[in-house]
C-alpha cells in the first residue's frame, strides 16, 4: 500500500472540513437525501453522488447536504427533501440522476419547485 504524503493529508483535511461545513447550520438551502435501507436499495447513493457533483459544479457555499433514515414511503424511494430558508420543505420522490439535476438547477439554485417530481410541500400540502 502506498504511503500518504503531506499533500495527501492536507487534501483529506480540506475535504473533511468542507463536508463538516455542509452539515452545520446557517445555510440558504438544506438538501436531505433519505438513505434508509430501502432508499439505498432503490438508488439513494446515486442521488447523493449527483447532489454532491452538482454542488461542486455550482461552487456555492450556502447549501447544506444531509442524510436521514427511512421516511416511511419505501415504494417512493429514492427521495430527497429540499428546504429553502423561509419556504416550506418539498419532498421529491422516485428520483433519478436526471430528475435530481433538474431539481438542483430549478429548485435549489433558482427557488422554483419542480412540481411534477414532488410528493408534498410542507408537511401536509400535496402538489
Amino acid at each position: 500500500m502506498a504511503k500518504l504524503t503531506i499533500a495527501d493529508l492536507k487534501k483529506i483535511k480540506e475535504e473533511y472540513h468542507a463536508n463538516q461545513a455542509l452539515r452545520e447550520g446557517g445555510f440558504r438551502v438544506k438538501i436531505t437525501v433519505h438513505m434508509g435501507t430501502c432508499g439505498i436499495a432503490a438508488g439513494a447513493r446515486t442521488i447523493m453522488n449527483t447532489v454532491m457533483e452538482e454542488l461542486a459544479k455550482s461552487d456555492k457555499k450556502d447549501i447544506a447536504i444531509t442524510t436521514s433514515g427511512c421516511a416511511g414511503l419505501c415504494s417512493q424511494e429514492p427521495m430527497a427533501t429540499i428546504e429553502l430558508a423561509g419556504e416550506p420543505p418539498v419532498k421529491y420522490i422516485a428520483l433519478t440522476e436526471e430528475k435530481m439535476r433538474r431539481i438542483f438547477t430549478e429548485h435549489v439554485m433558482s427557488g422554483k419547485p419542480v412540481k411534477e417530481f414532488a410528493l408534498v410541500q410542507g408537511h401536509e400540502t400535496t402538489y
